[in-house]
């Protein structure tokens, strides 16, 4: 039946826990959707309704659906190490199709997908939007390639099932309570511990504070045109100063080593092939160091515009981030001692 709760599925992550730390604080009633396995640290403080199941549980799903109408969806894989690319495409879509299913059935007045960049086209030089054409070819590799296959099941249920559905291109987020945290955010951890000596030189990315990016879906729910897709990134920002950032805020000196593109790429090659022969996934490969520098600078007026976002200047995300994880060591450290 038609209702008026909210649900979050992937609420233990970290968009999906500043998306309903989001919800609670402006009082709607949420409920999220949990696996029993999952930490929940993001959001134990929250009164939210827990649900209990993973997404390819059919039940679990309509069971959370009945009431709500609006789902925001937060749930993705991001392990763009794995040699294997098949437990990417299991949860990024056959899981995220399960939900579609029970989506469509639900009386929703929105589904708000957390989609990526990635699915941006790189353009031909210069600034991209959501208009650019996906045009990676062979430089996708398995994660972006199951993450453009998740957008468009979504784009096709909305055009072809009317699910009420709103795509999310999400920037790499950077911001306080990254409690896992996540890889770009460990990076961001060491160099606010000083432990973090180099940096990726001549390479920039897109970035968002994650509070920002939360309150983007929030609008979405509000205002997103149905069927569309909106660019959720601050700027495009060089490795150099969004870890110098994150150094200063801390107190700590900034890296000081800048290792150039080709060494990175080498390093990603010689990952690659210690990562074939030990049969492990490795950090460093030839597609985790091209999705470093691959992106194009991207216009997000259209988030602006339609959906009334105002981002924060990311620098401001960037040094919460930093504080929070310099006083995460100092809470451990003290604990560690008093134990």
């Amino acid at each position: 039946m038609a209702g008026t709760d909210k649900l979050v599925l992937g609420a233990s992550g970290f968009l999906g826990s500043h998306v309903t730390r989001q919800l609670v604080e402006r009082g709607d009633a949420v409920r999220v959707m949990l696996r029993a396995s999952s930490s929940t640290r993001g959001i134990d403080d929250l009164p939210v309704h827990r649900f209990y199941g993973d997404i390819f549980d059919d039940a679990a799903l309509k069971e959370a659906m009945d009431g709500c109408d609006v789902v925001y969806y937060c749930v993705v894989d991001t392990r763009a190490n794995l040699r294997d690319p098949a437990p990417l495409y299991r949860t990024n879509v056959e899981g995220l199709r399960h939900v579609l299913d029970a989506a469509v059935n639900a009386d929703l007045s929105r589904f708000v997908f957390t989609s990526t960049i990635g699915t941006i086209g790189l353009g031909t030089g210069g600034v991209v939007n959501e208009d650019t054409p996906f045009d990676w070819g062979a430089n996708a590799g398995g994660y972006i390639g199951s993450r453009v296959a998740a957008e468009k099941l979504v784009l096709d249920y909305s055009r072809d099932k009317g699910l009420p559905a709103v795509a999310m291109c999400v920037s790499n987020t950077y911001g306080a309570r990254d409690w896992q945290p996540t890889p770009h955010g460990s990076l961001v951890a060491a160099a606010a511990a000083g432990k973090l000596p180099f940096y990726m030189a001549g390479m920039a990315t897109e970035v968002v504070g994650i509070s920002d990016a939360a309150r983007a879906l929030l609008l979405a729910a509000d205002h997103g045109r149905v069927g569309e897709r909106y660019i959720v990134s601050e700027r495009y920002l060089t490795y150099r100063e969004l870890y110098e950032t994150a150094a200063r805020a801390a107190g700590r000196p900034a890296p000081r080593l800048g290792i150039p593109k080709p060494v990175m790429k080498a390093l990603g090659v010689l990952g690659g092939i210690v990562a074939a022969v030990s049969r492990r996934d490795l950090p460093l490969n030839p597609t985790t160091v091209r999705l470093m520098d691959i992106m194009a600078p991207m216009d997000h007026s259209k988030a602006v515009r339609e959906l009334g976002w105002q981002p924060r200047d990311v620098h401001e995300s960037i040094r919460e981030a930093a504080e929070f994880f310099v006083q995460r060591r100092r809470d451990h450290d003290g604990f560690a001692r008093d134990h």
